[in-house]
């Protein structure tokens, strides 16, 4: 990438104003990863100003547009987003948000599930509390950049038993369709120190919200920035609340551009850029 490509976008900037004509004013195709979360619907009215549940599909589509436009081909949308309940049932604008992204133009790639393990106990007459969000997966293209290998895990216990006796159907089963060499064939993993992940993440969220209602935790943003992106690479986040996404891209080495409606967010977020940088000799990023 050069500066006379992307003469217009600045990047390690928190940048105040509405998300949608901020997005309006950077190029095509100069964002390699976007993720984010938007104000919930009509929750935390008076923190943020969430969306009616009657609008909120109305809401975000030109906002999801002009992620489109500003996603680099091989890019991926990663929406952090949860229905919530009103009179005592789901409410469908997120399912309806997908089917009109789709309509955009948009593949629902994949679907993530944010386990919140250490969440709050409750109960509702018909319902118990809520202890996951979806994070769901959006390209613009089925060819898109993915490095598995930046988030593997241990391959932990289970393994002990479960690959000291295998059976033959264990070491013939479900072969790859796809060419991956792995499949369902759990004879693979045979010596192998770490494994994929699964689409469930089990992710503690913060105990200190940093003056923000809704900050998600450090490590959500992080493992979706190594999973999608590279070193160098530009990370998106049009609702960037209190900086949590900016933090995650200094400590990977990749360039952030986020979008701040509320000014006290705004100034929230670039203290905890200007607090990281304290705390590692100041060094900043350049233009691009």
């Amino acid at each position: 990438m050069t500066i006379d490509t992307f003469s217009a976008l600045e990047v390690d900037k928190i940048i105040q104003g509405d998300s949608l004509t901020v997005l309006r004013s950077l190029p095509d195709s100069c964002i390699n990863f976007i993720f984010t979360s938007p104000p919930y619907a009509d929750n935390r009215k008076k923190t943020y100003k969430g969306i009616p549940i009657k609008e909120y599909v109305t809401w975000f589509l030109p906002i999801s547009s002009e992620l489109k436009r500003v996603l680099k081909a091989d890019g991926t949308f990663i929406l952090n987003i949860k229905e919530r309940t009103e009179d005592g049932e789901r409410q469908t604008y997120v399912l309806e948000l997908i089917l009109e992204m789709r309509k955009q133009g948009w593949l629902w790639t994949e679907e993530y599930i944010w386990h919140k393990k250490n969440c709050y106990p409750g109960r509702w007459p018909n319902r118990f509390r809520d202890a996951w969000e979806r994070c769901l997966q959006f390209n613009k293209q089925k060819n898109f950049k993915m490095y598995q290998e930046a988030v593997m895990v241990p391959i932990g216990d289970w393994s002990k038993k479960r690959l000291a006796k295998l059976s033959e159907t264990d070491r013939i089963r479900d072969v790859s369709k796809v060419g991956s060499g792995f499949g369902k064939n759990v004879s693979n993993w045979l010596g192998k120190r770490f494994v994929y992940p699964t689409n469930v993440l089990h992710l503690s969220t913060e105990c200190a919200n940093r003056g923000h209602s809704a900050s998600f935790p450090y490590s959500l943003p992080a493992w979706f920035i190594r999973l999608f992106t590279q070193e160098e690479d530009i990370v998106l986040d049009p609702f960037i609340g209190s900086g949590t996404s900016a933090i995650a891209c200094l400590d990977l080495n990749r360039h952030y551009v986020g979008i701040e409606a509320m000014e006290s967010y705004t100034n929230l977020a670039r203290e905890s850029v200007n607090n990281w940088k304290a705390g590692h000799n100041g060094h900043s990023k350049k233009l691009i």
